[in-house]
């Protein structure tokens, strides 16, 4: 048996049938005798159809090269621009979320949509969106952005739920992606790009090499480095223009900064190892190394304004005494536009040895810097082959295990621990070690399938297994002067870095999860038409119990150009490890305010103070209906879905804590008096949502202009409505559910191929969606948080010249006519609170066009 090349050739099918043949193209007529196709494996089925166009359930293929034809490097971005249904945006001014960005598949979370690496399971980020955009809300999906195109041979995106397959996290589909596993031949390409404002230079360098390991295997190596400065999209706040009118000469212009994060010596490994053992049986083995710095920035601390910091939210100046006596110093109502100015400051801070404030250490405010060290690391090893003799006889096995690591270490500069007072001036730069975020995981697998003959037109396919797995997530603390309660804790300054308090001992350890699996699946066709499939999947986990799930599906050959087919499952999402006992403190808006926001664990006393209780799994039902058409060169899918999501897991809304709260968590939770006055969220069960939509893909080819040209439609149409919003769930979280991404999003490409040169031009559609900010709730009309936006378009190109076979020059352009994202409303705060342009929400790129050249040499 040659899994290789069997695979090789119903991957080429597939390819051809949506119009994106993947690259190993070569060699088609050689495997295309191999005896039996029908018993390749691949996303979606356990015994694989023949194409696209015969398989049970919508099915996307994307190649490599493909993917490459794109101005970015993020696998993200080449994605949204291959797949209709998937979405992502930029995420300015959000952690470490700013780096490892939440996805949508389908307008459902990112951890909706179940991540494989070689049809193996891939390991969650360590990073949880805690400004998530509303769909995303305290979503922890697989870190894609970390998969470089240069090792994929191709992407398969299966569009329909597969929970009893393959277990949680696929409510919305499966994104399987497919390392290249030639042995010999490779690549190495250098590419610049630039935004047309001029900022966010890229440069990317990737190659990947094919080796011979022994006369009967491969290995497969790839490597991306990468370099992208910050964006500015960026006007000076308002209020620090006026701090420059006043003579406050220590302010900087902008204040703040809002844009893309810089990222620093960000470098991926892959390995693809193979081995044929003999007698059917081969050896496999694949992972990753990958490590990339991520420098973005925060809000600006007024030194006029800042509550907990600067001021005591009442218009007087903070004033702290550092011997603990606080009646001996002065109350400084602030007056002018620079207190600095003040005479009773002069008196009572500047010339007072005791009595201190910030402004003499931050006289014009200052800008957290947040950085973000994200180290991913992945290895699965693997036998598989035909058993021989026996009950079993002829059964293709497939054992293997695989463990992945994801860790996020946090610091953050120029900020303070206000509580410390004057004891911030000893740590070098305003610099903190806040703690670390580490996601581990560790599975078994063991498959089965067989072909059993029951004397229908051909044999009945059976595949039956067993998982087991282990997750956990663990909490680093930070360093002791980014979370203690310093001197003047009790006096009205903050506890904790601002930004981003560190964690504390009470913070920190590792919370695990363990789970077992066993399913069947059954396939066969009941007459040479119709084919029929079930799945069964069982699963209890050591956390909150067991559950069952089923999948149903059919397809029905009408002739030779038309079939149908349908599916209904049962799904199901656990809560993450992290979700369950995540601890976090950060600075959030409110009302236009900055105010210190905490997150704790469901069961956590603050938590079950404001009605958290622990997590149960989502529970979902899928049901979807499409049909396949295809006559010679032309080839078209519709598909109509509708998947009902119960007790949805999301992230709170910021809750206050109250006085009767403090009272009632005396002697459950230490000094719950500090809480007061800020805000509290934790992860609950608490709502119900229903998708409805309609996938259409169409691709069409020909010959035109001396050439070969290809005409290829992808649009998605998707809608959610929320049934039940809960008892966290505010009606603006609801409409950012519901309106937060367009309904309608469509892509046409023209791909055009000569001998020399190739070309393809691109639109990219999007309907209307909600447009909101910074996670803000819109509850005063005039701070302009949000509105609805109209619809939009950006148009894609690129052009490639063949030097001869080796060398390839690239050049295009991302939104080529540089077409402007939705701009803040002017006329209130908002614009200049975030000291930013657009709204972050936005389904394109709110930078602009851009442009990029590249250089390629195959060998």
């Amino acid at each position: 048996m040659s899994t290789k090349f069997r695979t090789g050739t119903l991957a080429l099918a597939v390819g051809l049938a949506l119009g994106t043949a993947p690259s190993f193209a070569a060699g088609f007529e050689e495997s295309a005798k191999e005896k039996d196709v029908e018993r390749i494996a691949v996303v979606g089925s356990r015994s694989a159809p023949r194409s696209v166009a015969e398989s049970p359930v919508p099915i996307d293929i994307v190649g490599g090269d493909e993917l490459g034809k794109n101005a970015s490097s993020d696998m993200l971005d080449m994605l949204q621009a291959a797949v209709p249904s998937f979405n992502v945006r930029q995420q300015p001014i959000s952690d470490a979320a700013s780096f490892i960005r939440p996805v949508n598949l389908r307008g459902l979370s990112s951890d909706s949509t179940l991540i494989l690496l070689n049809g193996k399971r891939r390991h969650r980020a360590s990073v949880i969106a805690f400004q998530g955009g509303g769909v995303n809300d305290g979503a922890q999906g697989p870190d894609i952005s970390v998969i470089p195109s240069v090792a994929l041979k191709q992407v398969e995106v299966l569009r329909d739920g597969a929970a009893a397959q393959y277990g949680s996290d696929a409510i919305a589909g499966v994104m399987n992606f497919v390392l290249k596993d030639d042995s010999e031949g490779g690549s190495i390409s250098v590419k610049y790009g630039s935004y047309y404002e001029g900022d966010g230079d890229s440069t990317i360098v990737d190659g990947n090499i094919g080796l011979p390991f022994t006369k009967d295997g491969f290995v497969n190596l790839s490597f991306q480095l990468k370099e992208a400065d910050a964006t500015s999209r960026s006007v000076q706040r308002p209020d620090a223009q006026a701090l420059i009118d006043a003579g406050n000469t220590d302010v900087a212009t902008p204040a703040m900064t809002w844009g893309n994060p810089e990222i620093e010596d960000d470098i991926t490994l892959f390995a693809n190892v193979g081995l044929d053992l003999g007698n059917d049986k081969e050896f496999y083995m694949f992972g990753n190394y990958s490590n990339r710095v991520g420098i973005g920035g925060y809000y600006y601390r007024n030194p006029q304004s800042r509550g907990g910091v600067f001021t005591d939210g009442n218009g007087d100046l903070l004033v702290g005494a550092m011997d603990g006596n606080a009646s001996a110093c002065p109350n400084i109502p602030i007056t002018a536009g620079d207190v600095r100015t003040q005479q009773d400051y002069i008196d009572g801070v500047a010339n007072n040895d005791n009595c201190w404030a910030f402004n003499e250490l931050l006289p014009g405010g200052y800008t957290p810097q947040f950085t973000g060290d994200i180290n991913d690391t992945s290895l699965v090893m693997g036998t598989r082959g035909e058993i021989k003799g026996g009950f079993l006889d002829e059964a293709l096995y497939d054992i293997s295990a695989s463990v992945g690591r994801n860790k996020s270490t946090y610091t953050l500069a120029n900020t303070v621990n206000p509580s410390l007072g004057a004891l911030n001036a000893d740590q070098a730069g305003l610099s903190f070690d806040v703690g670390a975020y580490t996601q581990l995981e560790k599975s078994f697998n063991f498959d089965l399938v067989k072909s059993v003959d029951m004397g229908l037109s051909e044999p009945i396919n059976v595949a039956t297994g067993l998982e087991w797995r282990q997750e956990s997530f663990e909490i680093t603390g930070g360093e002791q002067s980014s979370w203690q309660q310093g001197p003047l804790a009790q006096q009205g300054f903050s506890v904790g870095t601002h930004g981003f308090a560190g964690f504390s001992p009470e913070s920190q350890g590792i919370d695990k999860r363990q789970s077992i699996a066993a399913y069947v699946d059954v396939e066969a066709y009941i007459t040479e038409d119709l084919l029929l499939g079930s799945a069964l999947r069982y699963e209890d986990f050591s956390s909150f119990g067991d559950t069952i799930n089923y999948k149903l599906t059919a397809q029905y050959q009408v002739n030779d150009e038309l079939s149908f087919r349908a599916s209904h499952s049962t799904g199901f999402r656990a809560p993450t490890v992290g979700q369950a006992n995540v601890v976090n403190t950060q600075t959030s808006l409110f009302n236009g305010d900055l105010v210190q926001s905490a997150t704790f664990p469901p069961t956590h006393p603050v938590s079950a103070q404001k009605g958290g209780v622990e997590l149960q799994p989502e529970e979902s039902v899928s049901y979807a209906l499409g049909m396949v058409y295809q006559s010679g060169d032309f080839f078209m899918t519709v598909d109509a879905y509708n998947i009902e999501v119960k007790d949805r897991v999301a992230q709170t809304d910021k809750l206050d804590i109250t006085q009767a709260d403090v009272d009632a968590l005396q002697g459950k939770y230490p000094s719950p008096e500090l809480l007061l006055g800020g805000k509290v969220t934790f992860f609950a069960n608490d709502f119900d949502t229903t998708t409805r939509g309609v996938d259409v893909v169409a691709n069409y080819g020909m010959e035109l202009m001396g050439g070969d040209t290809k005409l290829s439609l992808a649009y998605n149409y998707n809608s959610t409505e929320v049934d039940d919003p809960g008892s966290f769930t505010t009606g603006f979280k609801v409409r950012r559910l519901e309106e937060g991404i367009p309904e309608h999003r469509a892509t046409f490409t023209i791909a055009q191929n000569w001998e020399d040169v190739s070309m393809f031009v691109r639109a990219n559609y999007f309907g209307e969606w909600f447009a909101t900010h910074a996670d803000e709730e819109d509850e005063f009309s005039s701070y302009g948080w949000s509105e609805t936006a109209g619809s939009s378009y950006t148009i894609d190109a690129q052009v490639s010249y063949f030097l001869n076979d080796s060398w390839t020059l690239s050049a295009g352009a991302n939104n080529i006519f540089d077409n402007k994202a939705q701009e803040l409303q002017k006329n209130g705060g908002a614009y200049g609170v975030v000291s930013g342009v657009y709204y972050e929400s936005g389904p394109f790129d709110y930078n602009g066009g851009y442009y990029y050249v590249k250089a390629a040499y195959k060998f």
